[in-house]
């Protein structure tokens, strides 16, 4: 137990910027979601323990996949594979989030989102 207790100690030590970028924008977007969900329908438990579970999940699972590169060679565009499109997301996530709890204006996030997709076209201001 020691040793597995260690490896991953030094696991984390040896990538703590991937991980705290996880949690940052978990725990982020969590705390965007929560503000706005209180303004709309009010805090709800089960909701705010979600922010929990996908920490626990997205930490696990960047576990795995450090375990994965560390074992085999050639295996080290795994992180940035899964983990960088999920980061993505979760940014959006903040946006829009922050967006409903009425910190950024609707026009900014749409702003935001039509320089994202440049391929689509412009919105139209109606």
């Amino acid at each position: 137990m020691t040793f597995i207790g260690t490896y991953f100690y030094n696991l984390t030590a040896e990538n703590v910027e991937q991980f705290l970028a996880v949690g940052v924008v978990v725990f982020a977007d969590g705390f965007f979601g929560i503000w706005a969900g209180i303004k709309r329908e009010g805090f709800q438990t089960n909701k705010a323990l979600k922010v929990l579970k996908t920490f626990i999940f997205w930490v696990m699972m960047l576990a795995c996949i450090l375990v994965i590169e560390k074992g085999f060679t050639g295996t080290a565009w795994l992180s940035e594979t899964i983990m960088a499109p999920f980061l993505v997301f979760q940014l959006v996530s903040i946006l829009k989030n922050a967006s409903l709890a009425g910190i950024i204006k609707n026009e900014l996030l749409t702003q935001i989102l039509d320089r994202l997709d440049k391929h689509k076209g412009e919105r139209d201001a109606n």
